[in-house]
């Protein structure tokens, strides 16, 4: 029973990460040039080459978590991505016109957060979670 549990708690944290990163990575595309101003602002380079490429990582990377295939390599992937979006767009430190500094406070620490969930996701899938049936986590 208490395995069971386990199991359920990771899928459902696993879908829930899912959700998290498609709507945003559907996102970029619908809201480009909102997307692309927020990254100038925060003068980024290369912004439309980097806002295409976390675009299509959220989708793949989301989509991969939905069907739970590849659960370790995109969770990795998605944890480093979202460290880098923390350093570069929500770096409050700075001070940038019409930047709340506030709200970049309050979105880097919840990124902390999901940063950690994914590192724990991928924690349990690094050796696949059927194992998790005949082990201990």
């Amino acid at each position: 029973m208490e395995k069971n549990i386990k199991i359920t708690l990771i899928h459902f944290g696993r879908i829930i990460l899912a959700f998290y990163f498609l709507l945003p990575g559907i996102g970029k595309f619908i809201a480009w040039d909102d997307q692309i101003n927020l990254m100038e602002t925060h003068n980024m380079p290369m912004a439309p080459f980097l806002l295409a490429l976390a675009g299509v990582l959220q989708l793949v990377g989301s989509i991969c978590l939905l069907i739970n295939r590849q659960v370790f390599i995109c969770a990795i992937g998605l944890a480093a991505m979202t460290i880098l979006i923390n350093l570069n767009l929500h770096d409050f430190w700075n001070t940038y016109e019409g930047v709340d500094t506030s709200h970049e406070i309050q979105n880097f620490f919840k990124n902390l957060g999901i940063f950690a969930g994914l590192l724990l996701l991928a924690a349990v899938h690094m050796d696949g979670i059927k194992k998790i049936k005949n082990e201990e986590i």
